[in-house]
């Protein structure tokens, strides 16, 4: 009888485990390895979290920069092109996705910086492979008009 119980117990554990880690595939929080949409190099490790259900993503860890890129900005490059208290300040611990709120199977309403430009974008996240992939889309005006890029989801 006790084997049944601690079988149980443990099978209670395991889908309970199971559930939770589906869960977390099933939304955009978590670490993402963002890969560039013209070179296809992994420039950035975003953690994107969640607050009284808005996301947002802050830039933890810059990567592949170029010799080009680290002559002109150093090893810590600061974001040049911003605009008001993001001007000068470094893109390691950046936040440049912010008020994205959940709409049925995709992420929107929100803004997307990108700091080698200074630009701000709209943004709509939506989750495939699993879980495992995050389209991001920023555009102005409508969807159409915009670029799109494809993060990895970090273990």
């Amino acid at each position: 009888m006790k084997t049944l119980v601690h079988s149980a117990i443990a099978a209670a554990g395991l889908l309970l485990g199971a559930g939770v880690a589906c869960a977390a595939s099933e939304t955009p929080v978590g670490s993402w390895k963002q890969v560039d949409d013209v070179t296809g190099m992994a420039k950035s490790i975003i953690q994107i979290s969640e607050d009284h259900g808005e996301l947002q993503g802050k830039i933890v860890q810059l990567m592949n920069l170029t010799p080009e890129e680290i002559a002109q900005d150093g090893a810590h490059p600061l974001c040049g092109k911003c605009e008001g208290e993001r001007k000068d300040q470094p893109i390691e611990g950046m936040v440049i996705m912010w008020g994205v709120k959940r709409d049925s199977d995709v992420w929107t309403g929100g803004k997307i910086l990108d700091p080698k430009s200074g630009s701000v974008y709209k943004v709509k996240l939506s989750l495939s492979d699993g879980g495992q992939k995050l389209h991001v889309r920023g555009y102005i005006g409508l969807s159409l008009l915009g670029r799109s890029q494809t993060w990895v989801r970090q273990e």
